[in-house]
């Protein structure tokens, strides 16, 4: 735990300086780590993991495997810990020193690495392990060890990060299932000369790592505790400890020592202190390979993933035909029938005159019936009994007439820009909305250039993290900009939004996952945040996040000021299209489709656009997240195009959205926009829940609790970030249609 809190504290220090990760950025060509003949290369173990749990465990904390003695390796020692990032703790990385010698040029057939003695509890867990399929992940030179394959064709050969920790066979007489551990590991080195001086001082580069590990029973004729003969192992090492069992039972078994009959009885049975010895070894081969150019080494964990290329470039012809679709209706509403409609009303305006308005009487000025039913903020005397009144100007009969022909979204002149309910709430979502997005940019934007990549290990958490607390400034700035224009100039209260805007999503993300974490901590797995991790977070979201957010909010609220609206807004709001209906009155065709259907089916129908243009992609993410936790997710390229589509498509989508919600007279489009924009991530989410269902085979409560869990953080990150995508393109858009008949 202390050496958690110490990195976790040494990582809040450096992290303001970016130049301190640069040096583990991994560019083709740049940070070539070289060995010459006879030099020790440090093999480090870090966890097991299971594509059917999402517990993952420190390779050390299993009790059945060889714990370190502390041997040196040059200037290293076995069981020492490594330092690691935020990146790699967030993820689970435990990496440390193992016993295994790597010495670059000197193969050895076999070194015996110890007996290890377990429990029978130890072995139920072992056995459980195997049954899950935990594989076991080491790492030479940065690289993690690998299984190795060949094509389909038997063209190329292609790496599988990591290796089974055991396996499971079935007996031919009673069917049942068998475990077995592999306690052999054969490791195999592929090197070629190392690019440029390096190489010509007789430095060689890693450019390959192999495991190929193998089940020995404890039977098998062994010379200095290794196997005698490794190709031919008769026997293999069952996780079975016999229970105590009756002098009958034992002369039976012993007429048959090699058996696979076990006679019908629990093996639980028995006292947990009784003991069985694990006999480990290894064996080390080093070959030169000069087909892998080093830059290239990562090729081969990648190439039996090209194959879905061909469906990346689908999924980006599928996005671009919805996308284009979209744009062309958009086009249509911009180009057509915004344009007839204002040249329509600069006609009649033209040839009947501007329209006037009425006198002030000392109790006020409200709208009258007319005006009100034209929505351009047209006044009246509020006290008909006065006789003043009939000294105002009234309203001509050619007026009426022109008003006549105005419908549609230009009568919300005087409404579209009211205040809406609950403007406190939505201007934090906006600021954060836009932190978001810039996070996610500059995510997408590092990986696709190659900066972020499966060498830097943690990098995308780290990278992740930091971009997110820079763009606290501009979380900041949003959110006061959208609420000084929602509330008028004496009411600054900025400060009280800054600090909502700081704490809202980030505050409620940390507790999601601090309460998480306590279930991830009882099961003793690897992926349990450091307390001392813990600290530097909320260390680093206190000291450095909420006073960019304060100094963003100060120039956004106190320098920027509101944004101007194209129109004014008038003192009586203007009945709502449900209202009119109520009262009897007709309502135009626009009214009546839009309030057909609730605002939930709207939202849901407008979101479901969004996810088509994603849903294939999110199948790779997904395989590699909840699958493939060996692998990695390297197809950026693919993503940062299917992404860009993304944005375009849910600006368009909330763009005719809000406009159909205008033309049906309903002026309250600020939450709706943000909900249509965000929509997406409801289909996201049932995606996430049919993907759990149809595809994972996660066994478990917790494993069950963190994938919803963390399932539903995802989505909700990625709808606030289309949310304000979708706000911000509505309120350009409806600025844009609103100056056009500008009328003061």
């Amino acid at each position: 735990m202390g050496q958690f809190a110490k990195t976790g504290l040494k990582w809040l220090l450096s992290s303001l300086a970016l130049a301190s990760q640069a040096q583990a950025f991994y560019i083709p060509g740049w940070s070539i780590k070289s060995y010459k003949d006879n030099e020790h290369i440090p093999l480090m173990v870090n966890k097991v993991y299971s594509d059917n749990t999402q517990l993952q465990y420190a390779y050390y904390d299993l009790p059945f495997v060889c714990p370190p003695t502390g041997n040196s390796h040059g200037s290293l020692l076995s069981g020492q810990s490594i330092s690691l990032n935020l990146g790699e703790v967030l993820r689970g990385d435990r990496i440390t020193i193992s016993d295994i010698d790597l010495v670059l040029g000197q193969d050895k057939e076999c070194n015996f690495l110890c007996n290890q003695q377990i429990t029978r509890k130890d072995m139920r867990r072992a056995k459980q392990m195997v049954k899950e399929g935990y594989v076991v992940e080491w790492i030479v030179d940065n690289l993690p060890g690998a299984t190795s394959f060949v094509t389909v064709d038997k063209t190329r050969k292609y790496y599988a990060a990591g290796f089974k920790l055991g396996y499971t066979d079935y007996s031919s007489g009673t069917g049942k299932p068998r475990y077995f551990l592999n306690n052999h590991h054969t490791v195999v080195i592929r090197y070629r000369t190392a690019p440029g001086r390096a190489g010509e001082k007789g430095g060689k580069v890693v450019v390959g790592f192999e495991v190929y590990p193998k089940s020995v029973g404890p039977s098998v004729k062994r010379e200095n505790g290794c196997p005698v003969d490794l190709h031919d192992v008769e026997e293999n090492f069952e996780l079975y400890m016999p229970p105590n069992r009756t002098s009958t039972e034992k002369e039976i078994i012993s007429q048959f020592p090699h058996s696979s009959y076990h006679p019908e009885v629990n093996e639980d049975e028995g006292d947990d202190d009784d003991t069985i010895s694990v006999p480990y070894s290894y064996s080390v081969y080093f070959r030169e390979d000069d087909t892998i150019e080093w830059n290239r080494r990562w090729d081969l964990y990648f190439v039996n993933q090209e194959e879905g290329s061909r469906i990346h470039w689908l999924a980006i012809i599928n996005s671009l035909v919805i996308c284009g679709l979209l744009s062309g209706i958009t086009l249509i509403i911009l180009a057509r029938t915004i344009r007839s409609d204002i040249k329509g009303y600069r006609e009649v305006s033209a040839e009947d005159g501007k329209v006037r308005m009425t006198r002030k009487s000392k109790s006020g000025l409200v709208r009258s019936p007319k005006s009100e039913k034209a929505g351009f903020g047209l006044l009246e005397q509020q006290n008909n009994n006065d006789p003043d009144n009939n000294e105002g100007d009234l309203l001509s009969a050619s007026d009426d007439e022109a008003l006549e022909d105005v419908t549609g979204w230009k009568l919300l002149h005087a409404d579209v820009f009211r205040k809406p309910a609950y403007g406190y709430l939505l201007a934090p979502l906006v600021g954060s909305g836009m932190q978001l997005l810039f996070m996610a940019t500059g995510l997408v934007l590092l990986s696709a250039v190659g900066i972020l990549n499966p060498s830097f290990r943690g990098g995308f958490l780290s990278a992740g993290v930091g971009l997110f607390v820079f763009a606290g400034v501009f979380s900041g700035y949003f959110s006061a900009r959208v609420y000084r224009t929602f509330n008028e100039p004496g009411r600054d209260r900025w400060v009280a939004n800054a600090l909502v805007t700081a704490s809202l999503v980030p505050g409620l993300l940390f507790g999601l996952v601090f309460v998480l974490n306590l279930f991830v901590w009882a099961q003793a797995s690897s992926t349990a945040i450091p307390f001392g991790t813990l600290t530097a977070i909320v260390l680093l979201w206190l000291c450095v996040q909420v006073p960019l957010v304060y100094a963003g909010a100060w120039y956004g609220f106190v320098k920027t000021g509101p944004w101007e609206h194209p129109t004014k807004t008038a003192t009586v709001p203007r009945p709502l299209p449900s209202q009119v209906q109520g009262q009897g009155q007709a309502a135009s065709w626009w009214s009546w489709s839009y309030s057909s259907r609730s605002r939930v089916q709207a939202v849901l129908l407008a979101g479901l656009i969004p996810f088509a243009v994603v849903f294939v992609e999110l199948l790779f993410v997904f395989q590699s997240v909840w699958q493939d936790k060996s692998g990695y997710y390297y197809v950026f390229g693919f993503l940062s195009v299917v992404l860009a589509i993304l944005g375009v498509t849910v600006a368009e989508v909330t763009v005719v959205a809000v406009y159909a919600q205008l033309c049906a007279e309903d002026h309250r489009w600020w939450w709706q926009s943000f909900c249509v924009g965000g929509a997406s991530s409801l289909w996201v989410f049932a995606y996430c829940v049919w993907y759990y269902f149809a595809s994972l085979r996660v066994e478990g409560l917790v494993s069950a609790v963190l994938f919803f869990a963390y399932s539903f953080m995802a989505c909700c990150v990625y709808g606030l970030l289309t949310g304000t995508i979708g706000f911000l393109s509505a309120y350009a858009f409806v600025r844009r249609i609103y100056s056009a008949i500008k009328a003061d």
